[in-house]
């Protein structure tokens, strides 16, 4: 007889209070991490940290994602924590550290520890199993800090597949979640169901911007029911 749930897992349980330290991940690259985590830094006063950047000059024109969270966030420059790698090449951190002949130390990607009430948002690179090197995933460093995970999804068409593999990868390993982000534009449906089936909340949906500034960040932070779960903050404490 087929279950009665489609996950044997349990759903994500409440937290008992707000946690000062976060981890922003993905379901793949692309899916709105820096956007995301721009909003938490803005809205909680955060600190952010991004400990593996790849894709940096001369070999990438675009701004870092540190540099992206402080502009969209409107942090000052204290807020943003060195990231322990900056990697040149714009691919898999393993292999942009290989081509750049640079060994990645797991020791050296342990958070910072967070300020005296400042809360510290982590954001990682691509998707959780992304590789660190080619005998250690993104996903089993994140198993050592046991931080709170928020998990950022597409909101459109093939969401579901890989958000479901990502909050079962999570649980596999203990790894606690916060609960679901979706971003973007996309099906309505999908912000009951994926709930539903991932067992987890959502924290919010995030739909597409066509202008991102601290501003407009403030106002997704009530609309998109995110201020709901971090009752206590006020939106423009970094400014």
């Amino acid at each position: 007889m087929l279950p009665s749930t489609p996950s044997q897992s349990s759903p994500d349980a409440t937290p008992t209070a707000l946690p000062r330290r976060l981890v922003v991940a993905g379901t793949d690259t692309g899916v709105g991490k820096t956007m995301i985590s721009a909003l938490l830094v803005r809205a909680l006063a955060a600190r952010y940290w991004k400990p593996i950047q790849a894709g940096l000059p001369p070999l990438s024109s675009e701004p870092s994602d540190s540099q992206q969270v402080q502009r969209l966030s409107g942090c000052p420059d204290s807020a943003i924590v060195p990231e322990a790698y900056g990697l040149q090449h714009p691919a898999s951190p393993h292999w942009a550290a290989e081509q750049e002949g640079i060994l990645l130390e797991r020791q050296r990607l342990w958070p910072p520890e967070e300020e005296e009430y400042q809360a510290l948002v982590v954001e990682l690179a691509g998707g959780l199993l992304v590789p660190v090197t080619r005998h250690l995933l993104q996903i089993d460093v994140m198993g050592e800090w046991a931080l709170p995970v928020v998990l950022v999804a597409r909101a459109g068409l093939g969401t579901i597949n890989h958000t479901l593999l990502s909050l079962e990868a999570l649980r596999r390993r203990r790894i606690p979640v916060l609960g679901l982000v979706l971003n973007g534009d996309g099906f309505a449906d999908n912000a009951t169901v994926l709930p539903q089936l991932g067992r987890t909340r959502l924290l919010g949906h995030v739909p597409r911007l066509p202008c991102v500034e601290p501003v407009v960040l403030e106002q997704v932070w009530r609309s998109s029911g995110m201020a709901s779960w971090w009752p206590a903050t006020a939106p423009s404490s970094h400014g």
